[in-house]
């Protein structure tokens, strides 16, 4: 279980950072429409509904697969530890950011959150998986300590 789990947790970021940096494009791109100016990025980033949409896309991709990840995570852990979870540092920041990214689904399925709204929430999010990456590796223990 540990390879498919490594495998999908890092292919579902991988998707999650493409949502960032859509994200982060899709606000220069509108700062470049708002401000009528056109020239530096402005012609070689595509539309804001092709980015907003892009950005949807690879978000529908990565939640999937961070969920199938953390459950073949627990299953790995229930066979090797005994028990599917454990609340440590790497896990809990893993359900934080599966809740993230579920919130934004949500948003985008149900209220309607598009263009620059997601495109925050999808910037903010990231920085946040990112940002529990870095506290984990200075603070770690339990079974991810391993990749201090």
């Amino acid at each position: 279980w540990l390879p498919i789990h490594v495998s999908l947790a890092f292919l579902g970021n991988g998707f999650f950072a493409m949502t960032f940096l859509l994200g982060i494009m899709y606000l220069i791109q509108e700062h470049y429409l708002k401000s009528r100016k056109v020239g530096g990025l402005y012609f070689l980033l595509p539309s804001l509904d092709i980015l907003d949409e892009l950005s949807y896309k690879c978000l529908t991709y990565g939640f999937p697969l961070l969920t199938i990840a953390m459950i073949t995570g627990a299953i790995w852990a229930e066979y090797v530890w005994g028990s599917y979870w454990s609340w440590e540092p790497r896990q809990t920041w893993s359900l934080i950011t599966w809740f993230l990214y579920a919130a934004l689904l949500h948003g985008r399925l149900t209220v309607g959150w598009r263009g620059r709204k997601a495109a925050i929430y999808s910037i903010v999010s990231f920085l946040i998986l990112v940002g529990s990456f870095a506290m984990i590796k200075i603070f770690s223990w339990g079974a991810h300590a391993v990749f201090k």
